[in-house]
């Protein structure tokens, strides 16, 4: 097999423009089948991050519209409520970046998210001090923060009393989200609702219930006690919450699949034209190496062999692409996306994918090429 090495890359650099043009077709076709899939796996991740058992109740209108403290106590009180804890998205600014930081009830927290590991004297820290916050993991190592640190954040969405915007917060403790979100930040609400003059409003609340099975049916009886009030409740599984998000941009799964058999498609004509292409300009020489010797299957083979070296090299390249892009992007959108990156079932698609787009538009060329008789390919040159 080695020594049909110098022929098979001379074959390659036959047609360089043309081969070079194919070639970037191939990789910008799987890095953007990378891209695609990073994207839809990221949300997938998000919204497979979310409890079994957990509930979200937010006003029925819209999430940003506010609504009464006062619904938690009652919404803990609900049958089968195990326990509940409300949050106010804060819409956090620090060093001219968005960061994700939320206001909520510290001692109700992890009660609510057990997932969340924090030392115990962190904890006790955190719950004593209300200008305190903790952080995760991945935002603390993003900014290198410590333990003790005080850090001024904005908000976008709070003017204090005293007409600005920024808090200055100490941190009292770097938490890990087992399987969770790493990049956002936990505060005091009654921190937030003093600096801005007590209005004692929540953006919503997160309850863990009892019993899983029961979701739908505590979601229910949640909804009813605030049923005709002035701020009517929507409820739902955290699981639907964190979906609701993500189909905004419309059915991730969907469209993946369309724009990547659209493009695999278009790299199929394209290459096969190509192969076809380069098995016609080099008639006479198969004729000449099957007067040597050479037998059809060994042409054929070496027609498909083209094929797969310029699908393989370009899908590699183009996923390698992709990964870069991810690990690059990664760190700007942590805070939004805990887990950033191609998926591992992607590359095992990607290799499938190679070998299909190398068969197909080499078949037909290397079938040609191995029953190519000797006297019909002599007369056509």
């Amino acid at each position: 097999m080695l020594k049909f090495l110098p022929l098979f890359f001379s074959n390659l650099r036959r047609k360089p423009v043309r081969t070079g043009l194919t070639f970037a077709s191939i990789v910008i076709a799987f890095l953007l089948f990378g891209v695609l899939r990073t994207l839809q796996g990221t949300l997938e991740f998000s919204v497979d991050l979310a409890g079994a058992d957990r509930l979200v109740t937010m006003h029925r209108m819209t999430l940003i519209q506010l609504f009464p403290r006062s619904y938690l106590n009652r919404i803990e009180a609900v049958e089968g409520v195990v326990s509940a804890t409300s949050f106010n998205w804060h819409g956090g600014v620090y060093q001219d970046e968005q960061i994700a930081t939320q206001s909520t009830d510290p001692e109700l927290f992890f009660k609510v998210y057990p997932e969340y590991v924090l030392p115990e004297e962190q904890k006790a820290d955190w719950i004593s001090d209300r200008a305190s916050m903790i952080v995760g993991k991945a935002i603390a190592a993003r900014y290198g923060w410590q333990v003790g640190d005080t850090i001024p954040i904005g908000s976008e969405f709070y003017t204090r009393t005293d007409g600005s915007n920024t808090w200055e917060f100490r941190i009292a403790g770097i938490f890990d989200a087992i399987n969770g979100d790493n990049s956002s930040i936990y505060f005091h609400w009654d921190y937030l609702n003093q600096s801005i003059g007590e209005p004692n409003l929540i953006g919503f609340v997160i309850l863990r219930v009892a019993d899983p099975a029961q979701l739908r049916d505590v979601a229910a009886r949640i909804d009813a006690q605030f049923a005709n009030s002035p701020a009517e409740t929507k409820t739902d599984t955290e699981r639907a919450f964190i979906q609701g998000f993500a189909n905004q941009m419309g059915d991730i799964g969907a469209i993946v699949t369309a724009v990547v058999s659209a493009v695999f498609f278009t790299i199929l004509l394209v290459s096969g034209n190509t192969m076809a292409q380069s098995v016609r300009e080099r008639t006479s020489e198969f004729a000449v190496l099957k007067t040597l010797g050479f037998r059809g299957g060994s042409i054929a083979a070496m027609v498909l062999a083209e094929s797969f070296v310029i699908t393989a090299l370009g899908g590699v390249i183009g996923l390698a692409l992709a990964v870069g892009m991810a690990k690059a992007v990664s760190g700007l959108l942590a805070q939004y996306f805990p887990v950033i990156g191609v998926p591992p079932e992607a590359f095992v698609t990607a290799g499938v994918l190679i070998v299909v787009v190398a068969v197909v538009s080499a078949l037909l060329p290397s079938l040609e090429a191995g029953r190519l008789k000797i006297t019909e390919a002599l007369r056509r040159a």
